[in-house]
């Protein structure tokens, strides 16, 4: 198998608000970890009519209702603001190549999120919040702008996430969600008659006045790197033993050198994930638990590698099921596993 997480050549990374076609670099960017600051977000450009070199594209705002009202009132004021508490809006461990300055149709610092080596790779992938907070927009904005189905969270003291084109939104307006929570799928849903590739459209935004209120995304303390026009960047959202406590995590359950490459929902009951070795080319799956910890309960993990016979790791256990460990190179795999009363299986892929 080999690593979904960034673009390949010829894949047109998918058009957006403003309905223009890109395509990605020659050769794939190397992913670079992040540099240890913790800087703090910089307000955009208040006039869009201004020369900008963070906003190559200069539309005409008036084109577009990209400010649309919130559709409920009703946040609680003790929110603590989250200036720089944000994370990337995708599992743990996934790898997300963002795209902005040369993207389709943007507003300073507005970013579109693809991982996938093909146009349709990246849809139904899970969207999570980025921080803590308030819906205050889910909906279909239609023919109102083109957002498609966008998800809208207030995280309080002024600040704003946006998601859209989502092909499913998961919450409702006035839900409170926490970070790390899914929120939706990837899409392609748009205004009508703007086709799009699936990809997951953010912005964050502090006060009012579009686009002057757009700000630069920070992820887990680090300002996103705006000057790289194919930025791969890697999710710390629930990261940590899996949420609820758990003291496992993927990498301490298959071992030294395993990297998440991807990773799927059990419901609230766990987190199932694809882990990969470069320096032996050994896939492993691991389930962690985030409910019932410390209770033996029924968890399962497994692999399946073309070709081969699949092997499972099923009982009761307290913390997590795993490690299911194969070599895979130059085939596909199947993998999932099972917490509580959710249960998922991937079709064969991850090929190569």
């Amino acid at each position: 198998m080999r690593l979904r997480g960034l673009l390949t050549a010829g894949f047109a990374l998918s058009l957006s608000l403003a309905g223009g076609a890109i395509a990605t670099p020659g050769a794939v960017a190397a992913v670079h970890p992040a540099a240890a600051v913790t800087p703090t977000p910089t307000p955009s450009p208040t006039s869009s009519s201004a020369p900008d070199e963070d906003n190559p594209s200069h539309e005409d705002p008036g084109q577009d209702n990209n400010d649309p009202a919130n559709e409920t009132s009703a946040v609680p004021r003790t929110m603590a603001a989250a200036a720089t508490n944000f994370q990337l809006p995708f599992p743990c461990g996934q790898v997300w190549t963002g795209n902005s300055g040369a993207s389709s149709a943007h507003r300073s610092w507005e970013i579109d999120f693809n991982r996938g080596s093909t146009p349709d790779a990246d849809r139904g992938d899970a969207v999570l919040a980025a921080a803590a907070g308030t819906v205050v927009i889910s909906s279909h904005q239609g023919s109102v702008n083109r957002y498609g189905n966008l998800v809208k969270i207030d995280h309080g003291g002024g600040w704003s996430t946006y998601y859209a084109h989502l092909s499913v939104r998961s919450v409702s307006v006035g839900a409170q969600v926490s970070q790390g929570q899914q929120i939706g799928t990837v899409g392609n849903t748009s205004k009508p008659g703007n086709n799009i590739s699936p990809h997951l459209h953010f912005e964050v935004r502090q006060g009012e006045g579009y686009p002057g209120n757009i700000r630069k995304a920070v992820f887990n303390g680090v300002t996103y790197d705006y000057q790289r026009a194919y930025n791969p960047v890697t999710s710390h959202n629930k990261c940590g033993g899996g949420g609820g406590g758990n003291p496992h995590t993927p990498q301490s359950v298959c071992g030294s050198g395993y990297s998440v490459v991807d990773s799927a929902a059990l419901g609230t009951a766990g987190t199932v994930y694809l882990l990969y070795n470069n320096s032996n080319g050994n896939n492993c799956v691991a389930t962690i638990k985030k409910t019932s910890l410390g209770t033996a309960t029924a968890t399962s993990a497994f692999l399946e590698v073309q070709g081969k016979a699949r092997a499972t790791d099923s009982g009761n256990f307290d913390y997590y099921a795993g490690p299911v460990r194969a070599s895979a190179a130059n085939k596909c795999v199947k993998w999932g596993g099972k917490a509580g009363s959710s249960t998922y299986t991937s079709p064969f892929e991850h090929c190569g």
